[in-house]
């Protein structure tokens, strides 16, 4: 997926090197149910452009005052740019590459790698916050896979750094996160890079989701330099996983009322 914030004059050409991991500050969560079994096949048969259009989120399901962005495939926050210096990783207990895929699918839209199928996309905005939101058919091997290794993120990159081309520091955090029991599979991160921006500091705070429904899958990107709401996360996870479910059986998924209980 595109990166979900913004965050303009933001270190446009950033370049990362990798810090030694360090023991995972994990947030208190809900079991996390991983993608340890061959993904069952999808109720319907096949995911099709209109039934993943039908399958996104809309407004009301995130409540507060998000609006619909018109080009949110655009989106890209160069904070999220660079590459990770391998030998910092060299007597740490993860690879660099690990944290390389990461930074890259944050920024380049790819979380759970480019559907094989189908896929649409929306996003929304409000204030400096952004929320991204992607539904796709995958391979299922593939799909399988990507579930995997996000759950290895909190161990194997809870902590690296990034540096720019002035050689300005930045420090990224990536614990795990709660989602809605939703799915056969769900996997949540949280994503914080700090550094400054024109002298002053600044907090990329970003709500990261991805929930497997047989071999169809949605993800979830939310945050910005305002910080991220985990309930707005919550409330994409929860209608998203309604909604994609629907499609899967063959209807079509009724407007989300305007009031989430």
């Amino acid at each position: 997926m595109t990166a979900v914030v913004a965050t303009g004059t933001l270190l446009a050409t950033a370049a990362c090197s990798g810090g030694q991991s360090a023991p995972a500050a994990r947030q208190s969560a809900a079991p996390v149910r991983q993608a340890e079994d061959s993904p069952s096949p999808s109720p319907s048969a096949t995911l099709t452009g209109k039934s993943a259009r039908e399958a996104l989120i809309t407004e009301a399901d995130i409540e507060e005052q998000w609006s619909k962005a018109k080009d949110p495939g655009s989106w890209r926050d160069s904070l999220l740019l660079g590459q990770v210096d391998a030998a910092e990783f060299l007597t740490g207990k993860s690879d660099a590459k690990e944290c390389q895929g990461l930074v890259d699918a944050l920024y380049d839209d790819t979380l759970l790698g480019k559907p094989s199928g189908p896929s649409a996309l929306a996003g929304f905005q409000q204030g400096e916050q952004r929320l991204l939101y992607q539904v796709g058919a995958y391979d299922s091997t593939d799909l399988q896979k990507s579930m995997k290794w996000l759950g290895t993120l909190p161990e194997s990159c809870d902590t690296f750094t990034l540096t720019g081309e002035g050689g300005g520091k930045r420090s990224v955090e990536v614990v795990e996160a709660s989602l809605p029991k939703v799915g056969e599979a769900r996997q949540g991160l949280s994503v914080r890079v700090k550094g400054d921006s024109d002298g002053q500091p600044v907090t990329l705070s970003l709500d990261v989701a991805a929930v497997r429904m047989g071999t169809d899958a949605f993800t979830v990107m939310n945050g910005g330099v305002d910080g991220a709401d985990p309930s707005t996360t919550k409330n994409a996870v929860q209608q998203g996983a309604h909604r994609l479910e629907e499609v899967q059986a063959g209807r079509t998924p009724a407007p989300t009322p305007s009031t989430i209980e």
